[in-house]
């Protein structure tokens, strides 16, 4: 996969995390073509990592695949009889800590469909999605997700600074109980209901605090948000 030519339409944060995390990988820079409207950006892009600046046209014609780093309408792409795939990535990847989602429709090769999986690699966790309708739900789930999180957090520290704790303090207890947290889900055997019901004591602070999420129904309303975020991403790849 390393001598493939990949190039790249549109350098934004995104695309420049996925460049990086592919020369980190042991990427040749020279592999890798990148066209973007902002001159100055593609050139800074181009100083600090290697890559070559070029045109459109030419990333077309010689790129062994093709990333569109932009927003397009994806309705006019998905009906065109050539290899596809659509990615749903998060912003975690800025760090390479990202989780993306990926759809193939019926004209992507498995060797292409591996290519994909290289690219993205490069930048975290990715998954195969068996149907397009599951790419919106990844939208709602893990692309728009790190925002849920940042939401929660947010509201802890708020709570922590006024009961007295120190703004760094605050932050740090909470980006490493965010992180434990996670790491546990991740390791553990037990579903998150059971890691839940073993932090859980009966009558502990804990339990107190559960049961005032539960009786602002946090579930419905988290279920509520998802659905709001998918049907949105349904607008968008639609052109609305």
């Amino acid at each position: 996969m390393k001598d493939k030519i990949i190039g790249f339409i549109g350098a934004g944060n995104m695309a420049s995390s996925i460049i990086r995390g592919l020369i980190k990988s042991g990427k040749a820079p020279a592999t890798i073509l990148v066209k973007d409207i902002d001159k100055v950006k593609l050139e800074y892009l181009a100083d600090e990592t290697g890559i070559k600046p070029s045109s459109a046209n030419d990333i077309c014609t010689i790129a062994d695949a093709v990333v569109l780093a932009v927003k397009p309408q994806l309705e006019s792409w998905l009906q065109k009889p050539a290899a596809l795939v659509r990615c749903m990535p998060n912003t975690p990847a800025l760090i390479g800590q990202g989780a993306s989602g990926l759809f193939a429709n019926k004209f992507t090769s498995e060797q292409q469909k591996e290519l994909a999986q290289y690219i993205m690699d490069s930048v975290g966790l990715t998954v195969w999605l068996k149907r397009e309708a599951d790419v919106d739900t990844v939208t709602a789930l893990s692309g728009s997700g790190p925002a849920y999180f940042f939401l929660f957090m947010e509201a802890m520290q708020e709570f922590a600074q006024e009961f007295g704790l120190e703004q760094e303090v605050a932050e740090t207890l909470i980006c490493q109980t965010a992180v434990g947290a996670s790491e546990l889900a991740r390791q553990s055997e037990d579903s998150t209901i059971e890691l839940r019901k073993k932090v859980t004591s009966p009558g502990g602070t804990t339990e107190r605090a559960i049961r005032k999420f539960e009786h602002g129904n946090l579930k419905g309303l988290v279920r509520e948000a998802l659905i709001t975020a998918r049907n949105r991403s349904i607008e968008l790849s639609e052109g609305r």
